[in-house]
């Protein structure tokens, strides 16, 4: 082998090695990729269920029950659909009605969404960005908009 050969074999075996580990990385991280719906897009999207999502919308005013102990249901609307979450824990402190929320869990078989983690907005002026353009391409009026 000439040095010219041996330059590019080294470097065609690091390449390799590179490339191998990008693989292993991206498929390390497949099975904990988590996407985001708002509730029309489960149907469109054909969300199966035991499939981990992150639902996101409005609660809808009137729908929070505040079941025994730590069991909440809620019902996350995009004002096209609406999807009923069930929730064993304690919602954050800012979670209210007619606030923007994002849910992180399953949808099981029956239609309704089992949330392990409840995440409301911190402020009147904030909502995640992919809930907020979600929700505007659905034509729902969020902040000044919804006042006027």
């Amino acid at each position: 082998m000439t040095r010219k050969q041996k330059r590019m074999s080294v470097i065609f075996g690091g390449l390799a090695i590179l490339g191998l580990a990008a693989g292993l990385v991206l498929y390390a991280l497949s099975g904990t990729i988590t996407f985001f719906v708002v509730p029309s897009e489960l149907a469109e999207k054909n969300i199966q269920p035991g499939q981990r999502i992150r639902l996101g919308g409005m609660v809808e005013a009137g729908s929070w029950n505040k079941g025994d102990g730590v069991h909440q249901t809620f019902v996350v609307t995009d004002t096209i659909k609406s999807v009923k979450v069930s929730y064993d824990g304690i919602v954050p402190d800012l979670f209210k009605e007619n606030q923007g929320v994002v849910t992180e869990g399953v949808l099981l078989a029956d239609g309704t969404f089992k949330a392990d983690t409840v995440l409301a907005k911190h402020d009147e002026n904030y909502m995640p960005k992919d809930v907020a353009d979600s929700l505007k391409a659905k034509g729902v009026k969020l902040g000044k908009e919804a006042s006027q």
